[in-house]
């Protein structure tokens, strides 16, 4: 029975090491995202403009807390409207604020737009994207409606 002992151990010790990683890889919180985005254009563009469509102060996970999301396609830098956008759409960050204080960044979707519709009681988002993301190679846009639970995208449905 000795031989068991250092495997144990020896387990426990990988667990830790694959463990540690991961409680490093969290988001750091902010504030404001959209103070922390302009912020970061700011530094980026000699000069950046933003337009009303920025930023959307919504609630995207239900939890009747409002939380954030960030059009990269809305600005203008260096008199480039949205520097970041190709073909495949623009850069959408998603914020959700956590009762702690602060916002957390969830995900950053490439998209053309997004809608924010209600459906079986719930707020979900129907994200307009590239048709290579839907697996087509036709020309209209994929459809992809999310929902977000917590801080995680969940997929409902794609076409």
């Amino acid at each position: 029975m000795q031989p068991v002992k250092p495997i144990l151990s020896l387990l426990c010790a990988l667990m830790l090491a694959f463990s540690a990683p991961v409680a490093f890889a969290q988001q750091q919180l902010v504030s404001d995202p959209e103070i922390y985005e302009k912020d970061h254009f700011r530094k980026r563009c000699t000069i950046a403009q933003f337009n009303a469509d920025f930023i959307n102060r919504i609630d995207i996970n239900n939890d009747g807390i409002i939380d954030a999301v960030v059009n990269e396609g809305a600005l203008d830098c260096d008199g480039q409207r949205g520097p970041d956008c190709d073909a495949d759409g623009c850069p959408y960050n998603f914020y959700v604020q956590v009762k702690e204080g602060g916002y957390l960044l969830i995900a950053t979707a490439r998209i053309y737009g997004y809608d924010f519709i209600k459906r079986f009681g719930n707020m979900v988002f129907v994200l307009k994207m590239h048709p290579r993301f839907c697996d087509r190679t036709d020309s209209a846009p994929c459809e992809m409606t999310v929902r977000v639970r917590g801080v995680t995208f969940v997929t409902i449905s794609k076409k």
